[in-house]
């Protein structure tokens, strides 16, 4: 029986996140987010200050989803019915990314 492959390992002493590389329109929202840090972004307000107006609403959502496998879960935090913001844990993650 074969033995399952190694885990990969991400952390590395220079980039927390290794060598992780984001699309343009991943590194737009989090780019967005870590400009107003501290406070909650609007679905709206994102899609604006993003540049990704034009497309569909729910995009925003699908690159938050993909945001979060990066980041980990509690990067970015979701306020019900308001919007979503960067958790202070992960600024320095992003600053990184950045």
């Amino acid at each position: 029986m074969a033995s399952p492959a190694p885990a990969s390992q991400v952390d590395t002493p220079s980039n927390p996140l290794g060598t992780v590389s984001l699309g343009a329109q991943e590194r737009a929202v989090i780019a967005t987010l870590f400009a107003h840090r501290g406070r909650v972004v609007s679905r709206r307000e994102l899609s604006r200050l993003a540049g990704l107006a034009d497309l569909s609403e729910r995009r925003c959502d699908s690159i938050l989803v993909s945001l979060r496998r990066v980041l980990g879960g509690d990067a970015i935090i979701t306020v019900r019915s308001r919007g979503w913001m960067l958790s202070p844990a992960a600024e320095h993650l992003v600053a990184d990314l950045l």
